[in-house]
C-alpha cells in the first residue's frame, strides 16, 4: 500500500520471536488480513497478536502503545493489552509489540444486532476516554497524524485531496462542508485523549455488540472533535442523532467532528483508492454521509 513499507513477513516475524520472546516462539503463528494501513497483524497461538509497523511514520507506534494503553482504565469496551515489546532486529529496523488477542469481527453494521445500542456503546466508551486524565499525554501532531489538532492546520492538504476527487464526489459541497467546518469555534478547553482512528475497522463485535475497540496508533491528547468522525465514518442519519445526543456536544464540536469525518475521508480515499478497497469503501460512505447530513 504504500511506497515505503516494508514487508515483515512471516519467516521474519518467526526469527524475531525466536529470538526475543523464545517462550511464546513455538507457538503457531499466522497472518491476519486486514485493511489496516500502518502495522503487520499475526495472530500468535490463541491468545496473543503481533503487531509490527509497515513504513516510517507508523514507527513509533507500538511504543507509545506499549506505554499508555496500560494507563487507559477503565474503560467499558476490551482494548489491546500489551504483552511485549520487540525490538529491531533481523534486518527490521523499529519496534513491534506483542498483544493480547481480542476475539471477534470487524463491526460493520450488518453485523450490528441493535444500531441505537452501538450508538450509544460508542458513545459511552468516548466519553470514558475523554475522562481519563491526560496529564503528559503524546500531543497531537505529527506523531498521530495530527488527529486532534486545530482543523486549520489541516486546511491545505484537505483542499488538495478534494481537488484530487473531483471525478468521484461533489467538489462543491465537500467544500461547503470544510468551510463551515473550519470556521466553527476552535476548541478552547484542555485537551482530552483521541483515539483517532474509531472506524470499523478498528471495532470488533461479537454476538450483535460492538465489544472492543483496536489499533490505538493514532493515540493523542487534543481536540475530541476528531473521535466523532465514526458518526460518519458508520452510523446512519437516525443513529448519528442518538450517538449526538448521548455525547452532549455542542454545535461547534459536532461541526468539527463533520469537519474531520470529511478531512479522513477525502485524505484516505485519495491515497488508498486503489490500494486498500475496504478502506475506500468506508470512506466513500462517509464522505456521502457528510454531505447528506450537511446538505438536508
Amino acid at each position: 500500500m504504500h511506497p515505503d513499507e516494508i514487508d515483515a513477513d512471516l519467516p521474519l516475524v518467526s526469527r524475531l520471536l525466536a529470538a526475543q520472546f523464545p517462550k511464546w516462539g513455538a507457538l503457531p503463528l499466522k497472518r491476519v488480513a486486514s485493511a489496516g494501513t500502518d502495522n503487520a497483524i499475526y495472530r500468535l497461538g490463541a491468545n496473543l497478536c503481533v503487531r509490527l509497523p509497515r513504513r516510517p511514520s507508523a514507527a513509533t507506534q507500538a511504543e507509545k502503545e506499549g506505554r499508555w494503553l496500560p494507563m487507559l482504565t477503565p474503560l467499558p469496551l476490551a482494548i489491546p493489552k500489551p504483552l511485549g515489546m520487540g525490538e529491531p532486529a533481523e534486518g527490521y529496523p523499529w519496534h513491534w509489540s506483542v498483544t493480547s488477542w481480542i476475539d471477534g469481527e470487524t463491526a460493520t453494521m450488518d453485523r450490528i444486532a441493535d444500531p441505537l445500542q452501538a450508538a450509544a456503546t460508542l458513545a459511552q466508551f468516548i466519553r470514558a476516554l475523554q475522562a481519563i486524565d491526560p496529564a503528559d499525554g503524546p500531543p497531537s501532531g505529527p506523531q498521530n497524524h495530527h488527529r486532534g489538532v486545530p482543523l486549520a492546520e489541516m486546511d491545505a492538504t484537505t483542499r488538495e485531496a478534494i481537488g484530487n476527487l473531483r471525478a468521484e464526489i461533489d467538489v462543491g459541497a465537500a467544500t461547503a462542508v470544510w468551510d463551515a467546518a473550519l470556521d466553527a469555534p476552535a476548541w478552547t478547553d484542555p485537551p482530552v485523549w483521541v483515539h483517532g482512528d474509531i472506524q470499523s475497522g478498528n471495532l470488533l463485535a461479537r454476538q450483535g455488540r460492538i465489544t472492543a475497540v483496536i489499533d490505538f496508533g493514532l493515540l493523542g491528547v487534543g481536540d475530541p472533535a476528531c473521535d466523532l468522525t465514526v458518526a460518519w465514518m458508520l452510523l446512519s442519519d437516525h443513529t448519528r442523532a442518538a450517538f449526538r445526543t448521548a455525547m452532549v456536544v455542542d454545535d461547534a464540536t459536532w461541526t468539527r467532528g463533520r469537519g474531520w469525518a470529511l478531512h479522513a475521508g477525502v485524505i484516505a480515499l485519495d491515497y488508498y483508492r486503489e490500494t486498500n478497497l475496504a478502506l475506500a469503501a468506508i470512506c466513500r460512505r462517509a464522505i456521502g454521509e457528510v454531505i447528506a447530513e450537511f446538505t438536508c
